[in-house]
């Protein structure tokens, strides 16, 4: 029997579009979004962490917010978004996570390469490998994670997006892993995500061709899993991330977290392993208090009310 590494996941915690609260960790503009600045903002803005509230309450949405650099992976929004992860994990409040921009028109930009060309040689492999391991980190959140492309995604920003386990985006939205134009290759988890979302075949020529894509043309290669008509504030794929949150939010959070670690695990390995995978992931759910409560509701016609345990 495989036991599934419980070390693996631990995560949860809440915004609201009207009401929001603040993580200690993390300044929060009451505003969910703004028009971005030319001049550049103090750090500590680059990532804006937000708990919904009301209906929503469970959901939090991590905004990227680097308008002066079109959200460019620097230094800094690693450590920021390592740092925001690393919360998220033992938060058991948070039942889905949403990754989007702040900033109008763009979802990100790939890495900073303004920051990238003052770094010596030496500096570069640790970088790519953090970015990596922040990409790592980002798939293995015990909860649904869902990227909402309104805008570019390239490179390493679309090596994020991949990281999530949806991605939705706008029509109008363009995205690519364009590293073999600086005479790279995707560092960042996207040579092997991409074959996993696409194929081996198209992965290779879009990655040999450094070719981007719209939403639309996304959709149909199997990179996205939701295309929409972009709407007058630019932020319809938010929308339908939001609204796909909603669903998730009230299915028992024990089994989402295990109903992802078997799917996960369960790629990766032959078809009678991912079985017995499963199996143990099951049985992770049986002794649970949501599991007799879920059985309770059905009893009495109303809806379930699960607490993780």
């Amino acid at each position: 029997m495989l036991a599934p590494p419980m070390g693996l996941f631990a995560a949860r915690a809440p915004f609201g579009l009207l009401r929001v609260r603040t993580c200690p960790l993390f300044p929060v503009s009451v505003q969910p979004r703004r028009c971005g600045s030319s001049e550049p903002k103090d750090d500590h803005e680059d990532l804006r962490v937000s708990y919904l509230h009301g209906d929503e309450q469970g959901v939090v949405v991590l905004g990227l917010n680097r308008a002066h650099a079109r959200n460019a992976i620097s230094k800094n929004l690693l450590k920021m978004m390592a740092k925001a992860l690393e919360t998220l994990k033992i938060d058991k409040k948070v039942r889905t996570v949403i990754l989007r921009s702040e900033v109008p028109g763009v979802f990100c930009a790939g890495a900073d390469l303004k920051e990238r060309a003052k770094m010596h040689p030496s500096e570069v492999a640790p970088f790519v490998s953090k970015a990596r391991a922040l990409m790592n980190e980002m798939a293995s959140l015990p909860v649904p994670t869902i990227a909402a492309l309104d805008g570019i995604a390239l490179g390493g920003g679309l090596e994020m997006a991949l990281s999530c386990d949806i991605i939705v985006a706008a029509s109008s939205a363009k995205m690519g892993l364009v590293e073999t134009k600086l005479a790279i290759i995707p560092g960042a988890g996207g040579t092997q995500r991409l074959p996993r979302a696409v194929g081996i075949a198209l992965a290779k020529e879009l990655i040999f061709s450094a070719r981007t894509v719209d939403g639309q043309e996304a959709k149909t290669m199997g990179l996205v899993s939701h295309v929409v008509d972009q709407n007058e504030e630019g932020d319809a794929a938010f929308k339908k991330a939001l609204a796909l949150a909603r669903e998730f939010l009230p299915q028992g959070p024990v089994a989402m977290k295990m109903a992802k670690l078997a799917i996960n695990q369960g790629m990766e390995v032959d078809l009678a392993t991912g079985l017995a995978i499963e199996e143990a992931c099951y049985a992770q759910t049986i002794p649970t208090k949501d599991r007799l409560e879920g059985l309770l509701a059905f009893k009495e016609k109303r809806p379930p009310r699960y607490k993780g345990e």
